[in-house]
């Protein structure tokens, strides 16, 4: 055949380089040699490619996300301690809604102004998803909100306030991962209704639902039926029992349109989303604080987290607010890529 001299060669490099990397006696060797998704042969079998005349240039989609730059992962680990890493590049991992996937990308953008490659994997899917590819290795970095996060490693936690979350942060989470500062922006997740849901059993507060909640429909993201916080955190909290929960979104379209059609009679929706004040909905207030403090939070592989990391991270959240936040995710609700909004929001930071 044509090119079976080149096949034959890249086949034999790639032999020549797994031989390589296996017996090597230095523990750093297999980080520096090979990537971890989806094996370190096809990815020494690209190089070899482009040497022979194929190459690939500009966008790379991995897994569920999409990559805007090429980037080396870094080497796989086990659940529980971080994976070896490779501080040249980062992988920026998101949650499976637009806020997450928005702020994945302000953090990319963010880490390539600085002269750090970063690429973005979003919508891995929900925490019970997404957590479990930060521990292994796919992927470097995650918008994060700190009470939720607290809650996940250290489910009994009792902490509220910003403040105290974030003290209580670094013990709980494995070994090899840390937060970075926390931002003044946050985003809870919320017991939201209709306005006429509100004024037919005059509701102001989630306790307020208890006497009325055996007829209500309560809808939202599937997993919010297990989380502490979520379905069993109300019942505990409040005594709060609904008819039934109904599986849809993360405070998404679907869940939107439940509830403003009818299908639903509360929803858990996120407090940023800009469908709650167009569609006049009420938030009622969380009294008893079954819902802690939610201010977004980088949590990264250590490995990853160099000084310059760090220092364009914590510009990040020191410029991110509820407000602008909101503002930047009206954009986004209407159709506008989160990739370019978040780069022009991160341009203006100077």
């Amino acid at each position: 055949m044509k090119h079976s001299g080149k096949v034959l060669g890249a086949v034999i490099a790639v032999a020549a380089l797994a031989i390589t990397a296996c017996g090597s006696k230095d523990p750093l060797a297999s980080t520096t040699s090979s990537t971890s998704s989806p094996s370190a042969v096809a990815s020494e079998t690209a190089a070899v490619t482009e040497t022979a005349g194929s190459s690939t240039e500009g966008s790379v989609t991995e897994g569920s996300g999409t990559e805007s730059t090429p980037v080396e992962t870094s080497g796989s680990g086990s659940s529980g301690s971080a994976a070896p890493a490779d501080p040249a590049s980062i992988t920026v991992g998101s949650a499976d809604f637009p806020e997450s996937i928005y702020l994945a990308n302000v953090y990319a953008a963010a880490l390539t102004k600085a002269g750090i490659p970063s690429t973005v994997k979003a919508s891995i899917g929900s925490r019970e998803v997404y957590m479990p590819a930060l521990l292994d290795g796919s992927i470097d970095l995650l918008p994060e909100y700190n009470g939720s996060v607290l809650r996940y490693f250290a489910k009994d936690s009792k902490e509220v306030s910003t403040a105290d979350v974030d003290a209580a942060l670094p013990a709980a989470l494995p070994a090899g991962y840390q937060v970075l500062k926390s931002s003044k922006a946050e985003d809870k997740d919320s017991v939201t209704v209709t306005k006429e849901t509100a004024d037919k059993y005059n509701l102001k507060t989630i306790e307020d639902l208890v006497p009325v909640a055996k007829d209500l429909i309560f809808g939202g993201a599937p997993e919010l039926q297990t989380r502490v916080d979520g379905v069993p955190g109300l019942e505990k909290t409040y005594g709060l029992v609904f008819q039934s929960y109904k599986p849809l979104d993360s405070g998404g379209t679907l869940t939107i349109n439940a509830l403003k059609s009818g299908e639903i009679d509360a929803a858990d929706i996120y407090t940023t989303t800009p469908a709650i004040y167009d569609n006049g909905f009420v938030v009622l207030e969380d009294t008893k604080n079954n819902f802690a403090a939610q201010n977004i939070i980088p949590l990264i592989n250590s490995g990853k987290a160099s000084t310059k990391v760090v220092e364009t991270l914590d510009a990040v959240s020191a410029a991110l607010t509820t407000e602008n936040l909101t503002e930047e995710l009206k954009k986004v609700y209407n159709g506008d890529d989160p990739a370019t909004v978040a780069k022009a929001w991160v341009d203006t930071l100077g």
